[in-house]
């Protein structure tokens, strides 16, 4: 990615989050988050990567992502208008599992410094 691609990705990113935050109505969208956006080198398609924060009778990800897929054309329209880009790139949208990853190599790591102490 070049500089340029890799600003807009954070621009698309944060605008993405601002329309999720405060325009989105779809309640299977509470709790999402946008953790990285690539940019095609020609702007055509923007890959957003996303990841779901556990909330109180919160969908399954499978749900999640049927909304954003649905909301798609909303979040793009609302890009358009935000954004300076002579073409508004195709949203697609893919879960992002590296924070779910991350929780349970830390809940391993915890587990075997509990079992360490015991055995000592």
């Amino acid at each position: 990615m070049t500089r340029r691609t890799e600003r807009i990705g954070e621009q698309i990113r944060a605008e993405l989050a601002r329309l999720l935050l405060e325009e989105a109505t779809d309640p299977r969208l509470r709790g999402v988050t946008f953790t990285r956006v690539e940019v095609s080198p020609d702007l055509s398609i923007a890959r957003v990567a996303w990841s779901a924060l556990p909330v109180e009778d919160a969908p399954p990800g499978a749900d999640v992502q049927r909304a954003l897929d649905h909301a798609a054309g909303f979040l793009r329209r609302g890009l358009a208008h935000a954004l300076q880009l002579r073409r508004t790139p195709e949203l697609r949208f893919r879960h992002d599992d590296s924070l779910e990853l991350g929780d349970r190599t830390l809940a391993a790591l915890h587990e075997l410094e509990h079992d360490e102490e015991e055995g000592s």
